[in-house]
């Protein structure tokens, strides 16, 4: 059965043209022109990723809400926005609200389809853990690679799958810094460095959420980050 991608865009071209490229490379596209039409089908059925703009008619902003909605119903949702704004208070909003990845509508469409097939193969690794390390724990910190799930402190801590693998990555080898590169390697996703740091700003906002002392990952600056080894 193959993968069903929702894209939510008002501008009936742009739509057309994205839908006729997924397809192409094999996938089932559900396409909507309006926020409203959007959820009340993924209320029906959740696709198995969804490309966003931010801008939907005469909702300046409905992308976002979208995201936010389609957060509330999966976190393991992966989410993109694809959007003609590039600020980076658009950018740092859109990661803050739970999407996965943030493009410009400039990006090249094999750019573009390298980033979808990346989350997807993410998706994958998430659905199919390695056998031999089903559970990491380290102190304070258990990360279940079966239930895609993580807690601090015994209380769970609420990521997405972008999120997910990079607390996995750091907390894996505790002590070691973790360069961009490398944290994109390990979480499956194509992204600039900028939007790695809105990651991991959003990672430590959700652990202090759960312990206001959370300090273990640490910025190695010029260099990446690290996770606090134990002691």
């Amino acid at each position: 059965m193959p993968l069903r991608i929702a894209i939510v865009e008002d501008e009936p071209a742009i739509r057309a043209n994205y839908t006729d490229a997924f397809r192409a490379q094999g996938y089932e596209v559900a396409a909507f022109a309006g926020r409203a039409e959007a959820l009340a089908a993924f209320r029906v059925r959740l696709p198995d990723l969804a490309v966003l703009d931010i801008g939907l008619g005469d909702e300046p902003d409905g992308g976002f809400a979208l995201c936010r909605e389609l957060r509330a119903s999966s976190q393991s949702l992966p989410i993109i926005f694809l959007t003609a704004r590039d600020s980076d208070f658009d950018t740092v909003a859109g990661l803050r609200m739970g999407a996965d990845d943030y493009v410009t509508k400039n990006v090249s469409l094999p750019h573009l389809l390298a980033r979808v097939s990346a989350l997807f193969r993410r998706a994958e690794v998430a659905r199919v853990p390695p056998q031999s390390e089903d559970v990491l724990v380290r102190e304070n910190l258990s990360i279940d690679l079966k239930r895609f799930t993580v807690a601090w402190r015994s209380r769970p801590v609420e990521l997405t799958l972008t999120e997910f693998w990079m607390v996995h990555a750091l907390a894996k080898f505790p002590g070691h810094v973790k360069n961009r590169e490398q944290l994109m390697g390990e979480a499956h996703v194509v992204v600039d460095d900028s939007t790695i740091t809105s990651h991991i700003k959003r990672i430590r906002r959700k652990f202090a959420a759960v312990d206001p002392g959370f300090d273990r990952i640490d910025t190695v600056y010029g260099m990446g980050y690290r996770w606090k080894a134990d002691g």
